[in-house]
């Protein structure tokens, strides 16, 4: 046996006697400012079942000891560090969803061991593993929760995703097709626009890359990615846009400055050629173009 398992063993011997005096001869070790508690070396190395009774002797210490103390710090980081395999069983249920995360996993389940050992309370009569798993498994839910929606949404929104998920297979058993938005609205007694808005939300839970190849694409070298069929800006639009803003603006001008227009850009007429109908000089003919011109952009940017 080694000098760590013949510590525990006396360790969780003296719990079964209920004997925690210090000095008394029930630890192999202990540390000094550790009080009755025994010192651990290396927590990872203890038994479950040792660490249970471990946990009920530093739970009862923990009670009575001063927070802040050198005492206290020490029984609190001992009993995080004896329940972590609580936190790893808790995380392996989650081993499928996680892929990469699954260190974060790990620490945001601690954050939930920590929050039930700091409310474990030994009157309640139940096991510590009892108490704490529901908080583990609810931290690491809380995670995914927030963090693999691919476009972040209200809360509110998320938590309408699942009930509209549950909503939606119960009433396709019920009706064998898929129900309605009014059918959805009133399963779960929600305004319909409350419906939609949580099933366009639910869009954004997860997003395709666009490199993946579109479903009608059939197997083989002829395969097309989503970006290959998306359309592009269509140049064009943008004169289209310009000229529906620029239709009000001519309209508000008097007909010479409508005829200098359209035959300075609708015909293509030069300056002189402008000037020669009109009877005036093309010197004149570019001062009255850069006026109307001057005001129809000014009219464009106010219109922006």
């Amino acid at each position: 046996m080694t000098a760590m398992s013949a510590r525990t063993t006396r360790a969780v011997g003296a719990v079964a006697r209920q004997d925690h005096q210090a000095g008394s001869g029930t630890y192999a070790a202990t540390a000094a400012g550790t009080g009755a508690l025994p010192w651990i070396e290396d927590t990872g190395k203890v038994a479950p079942k040792d660490a249970r009774a471990l946990s009920r002797m530093f739970f009862d210490e923990l009670q009575t000891l001063e927070e802040g103390t050198r005492e206290h710090q020490y029984a609190r980081n001992t009993l995080i560090e004896m329940n972590l395999s609580l936190v790893r069983f808790a995380a392996s249920r989650f081993r499928n969803r996680g892929g990469d995360d699954t260190e974060d996993i790990i620490q945001v389940g601690t954050i939930g061991l920590i929050k039930a050992i700091d409310r474990f309370d030994l009157s309640r009569e139940v096991e510590f593993a009892t108490f704490a798993v529901p908080y583990i498994v609810g931290e690491i839910k809380r995670f995914f929760r927030d963090t693999t929606w691919a476009v972040h949404v209200p809360r509110r929104l998320q938590e309408l995703r699942v009930d509209l998920a549950k909503a939606k297979e119960q009433l396709s058993a019920e009706l064998d097709r898929e129900p309605t938005v009014a059918e959805l609205a009133a399963h779960l007694e929600l305004p319909e626009e409350e419906i939609i808005e949580g099933l366009v939300a639910a869009n954004g839970y997860s997003a395709g890359s666009l490199d993946t190849p579109s479903a009608e694409s059939d197997s083989g070298k002829d395969q097309r990615a989503y970006a290959d069929v998306l359309g592009e800006t269509d140049p064009g639009m943008e004169t289209v846009e310009n000229l529906h803003a620029l239709a009000p603006l001519l309209e508000k001008l008097d007909d010479r400055e409508r005829k200098i227009v359209q035959m300075r850009f609708g015909q293509e007429m030069t300056q002189s050629q402008i000037g020669e109908h009109l009877g005036v000089s093309q010197m004149h003919v570019s001062r009255l173009l850069n006026r109307i011109v001057q005001r129809l952009r000014a009219g464009m940017c106010v219109e922006a």
